[in-house]
């Protein structure tokens, strides 16, 4: 996290916010992945699906996933 970047936080919800993506970019990071382009590809299929009932869809959206597309 950013030095001093704490200070921007002013809720506890932006905190949580805040802590959420940052280990998303982590987890991506350590599975190679760059962690722009797979917040990318993650909202835009979030975004495909977002009137299904069936998330069988997100296992193939975790950074460890085989089935990921490179990113």
């Amino acid at each position: 996290m950013q030095k001093h970047a704490w200070k921007l936080i002013d809720s506890i919800d932006g905190a949580k916010s805040r802590a959420i993506i940052y280990s998303i970019t982590e987890t991506a990071k350590a599975n190679n992945l760059n962690p722009f382009r797979y917040l990318n590809h993650v909202l835009t299929v979030l975004k495909d699906h977002q009137d299904d009932r069936n998330y069988s869809f997100i296992e193939k959206l975790l950074p460890w996933s085989d089935q990921l597309l490179e990113i």
